[in-house]
């Protein structure tokens, strides 16, 4: 039985990383061939085969959060053997590690855009030490996008590096009577029958496109006025409830706010699609949940989860969000069923196609080709 540590600051929380670190250990913990302790700060799991141990984080001043959550998981490492290391975070030395996100480096340079900070060199500085000097035998992306700037920024063989997507659970998105979902999470809304539902979710609204969205479906609005654009999230509400009024739009905006998974469920099923064109995604969780919903998605092809989408069959994938012409002449097409329709259907099948049981496997011989590497004579560790 081979002993997995598996590293991440917060697992199962809200996020992204937190979500798939949880996702995966989850379904890999109940594999008899495996034990596993998590090394996180703060956690949230109901998995009683999963074993964890706090690890301090020094959050001021803020430039020693990474720093100090790598060194006290080193000394951690050092003091326990384990069989194979899967962190999901910047450290200092791991066998795997999973790319959550693009190189930091790359991040405030190109797409934050400003100057670095005492925090984002530090950062970059872990990085830097778990690409080139902490050991990992294989990285993986969660894209092709991901993948592509991160062998661009670090120089690494392109071999080394995976691209697994993250999956979803299409039993998550099922209900005895969908019909009756759809019926009262609209009717809750206020959304009429004959409205065309567009659905938005997301943790950060202006990365995610917002602005872009609200001026096309201004556009949108001068031939088509029975839709409604919902809003599920966290960001800054009256700010684009201001920009929604500006552009005149606002009676056919609802900003939910945050709602819990369920309700957010609800909300993807009482939808006809799903919008999102952000200026940078390493994959964008929510695409396949939507999809598991039944939703047909457009996404800007800055999202990850381009690798997913077929241009006219699960949805759209934008090549400019500032495009508001082209975004308007696709959104068109989904007021038409029978386009709506096939689509809904191929967007079901595409989630089906990429559950985290199917990830896991992935996953599980990864880890046997790097614990198999580890056992050759030749080998030596860290």
């Amino acid at each position: 039985m081979s002993k997995i540590a598996v590293v991440i600051p917060k697992y199962g929380l809200v996020g992204g990383a937190e979500q798939f670190a949880a996702e995966l250990t989850g379904k890999l913990c109940n594999r008899p061939s495996y034990t596993f302790q998590v090394l996180a700060n703060r956690w949230q799991s109901n998995a009683l085969a999963l074993t964890f141990e706090k690890m301090p984080i020094i959050t001021f001043p803020k430039f020693l959060t990474t720093l100090s959550f790598a060194w006290f998981v080193e000394r951690r490492l050092k003091s326990v053997s384990f069989d194979l290391i899967h962190t999901h975070e910047r450290i200092f030395f791991a066998d795997l590690f999973t790319l959550h996100g693009i190189p930091h480096r790359y991040w405030v340079r190109n797409i934050r855009r400003k100057p670095p900070s005492l925090y984002d060199l530090a950062t970059s500085w872990v990085e830097r030490k778990l690409v080139y000097e902490g050991g990992c035998k294989k990285f993986v992306a969660v894209s092709e996008l991901t993948k592509s700037i991160f062998v661009q920024e670090f120089q690494v063989d392109p071999e080394r590096v995976a691209v697994i997507h993250p999956g979803v659970n299409p039993t998550d998105y099922f209900r005895p009577d969908p019909e009756r979902t759809r019926y009262e999470t609209r009717k809750a809304w206020g959304v009429r029958a004959n409205d065309v539902v567009i659905v938005f979710a997301s943790m950060n609204f202006e990365i995610k496109g917002l602005d872009d969205i609200l001026l096309s479906l201004a556009q949108l609005k001068r031939d088509f006025s029975h839709f409604k654009f919902i809003v599920a999230g966290k960001g800054n509400i009256r700010k684009y409830a201001g920009l929604a009024k500006d552009a005149g739009i606002a009676d056919h905006v609802l900003f939910t706010g945050q709602v819990p998974k369920e309700k957010l469920t609800d909300i993807y099923l009482a939808g006809d699609l799903y919008l999102m064109l952000s200026r940078f995604d390493t994959f964008g969780m929510v695409v396949l949940e939507a999809m598991a919903a039944g939703l047909p998605v457009m996404i800007s092809n800055n999202v990850g989860a381009r690798d997913v989408v077929r241009d006219g069959h699960n949805g759209f994938v934008i090549s400019d969000p500032a495009d508001h012409r082209q975004i308007v002449s696709k959104l068109r097409l989904f007021f038409d069923e029978n386009i709506r329709r096939p689509m809904a259907a191929a967007a079901r099948e595409t989630a089906a196609q990429n559950t985290w049981d199917r990830v896991a496997e992935k996953y599980a011989d990864l880890y046997e080709e790097i614990l198999a590497m580890k056992q050759r004579p030749s080998f030596t560790g860290n």
